[in-house]
């Protein structure tokens, strides 16, 4: 059954629901990248003491209307070109000859041509409008008890990195890590080991 994405809100209000079911109410630490970290801040918004550490990667969480609005108009215009098997196929084989330093592991490679086929242009435009254009970081997540590491890529945009300060600045609690040369998620799609060897001392300290 396919269920249209809604909103970073929702998402959040469904996975702490799950969490309040299955998790006793709270877990040791939650985390994502992108459009995941802003779920993430939500649900830090939610409930205060869902987890004790939190991971937040290149995420957004000033409004971006304008940067919403191109992106919305190319995937309007060209969604079912650019998400097409052959188009994804195509894309890969131009990243391993032209950007090596940028392909695919092919686990990953594997999930793209699964998955990016199969999303419809309606779900990316909402995901635009909601995660680029509306979401705005609460004040509430001031009340939040959990540590928090905020990594971005020194090749991010400004409101990336304007939204990672914005995040200390209600939450003071917050390890902010520029993780030098590298572009948006770079760290945890093409050096997964190298994120890991990151997160895991900010995991074990107390």
């Amino acid at each position: 059954m396919k269920v249209d994405y809604v909103s970073t809100e929702d998402s959040a209000l469904e996975i702490l629901d799950y969490i309040k079911a299955n998790c006793g109410g709270k877990l040791l630490a939650i985390g994502g990248v992108s459009l995941g970290g802003q779920i993430a801040m939500e649900l830090l918004s939610l409930d205060s003491d869902i987890a004790e550490k939190v991971i937040i990667d290149g995420s957004l969480c000033i409004p971006q209307p304008r940067l919403a609005r191109f992106s919305i108009l190319l995937v309007s215009l060209f969604g079912k070109l650019m998400f097409s098997k052959s188009s994804c196929k195509l894309q890969l084989s131009l990243m391993n000859k032209f950007y090596p330093q940028l392909a695919y592991p092919d686990e990953i490679k594997n999930y793209y041509m699964e998955d990016l086929p199969r999303t419809p242009v309606k779900t990316m435009v909402t995901i635009y409008k909601d995660y680029m254009g509306r979401y705005k970081l609460k004040d509430r997540i001031s009340a939040s008890k959990a540590q928090v590491l905020y990594i971005y890529g020194e090749k991010e945009l400004n409101c990336v990195k304007a939204s990672a300060k914005l995040f200390q600045q209600l939450h003071p609690n917050t390890i902010l890590y520029e993780a030098k040369g590298y572009h948006h998620g770079y760290l945890s799609a093409y050096l997964p080991q190298d994120w890991v060897d990151l997160v895991e001392p900010f995991l074990k300290k107390k």
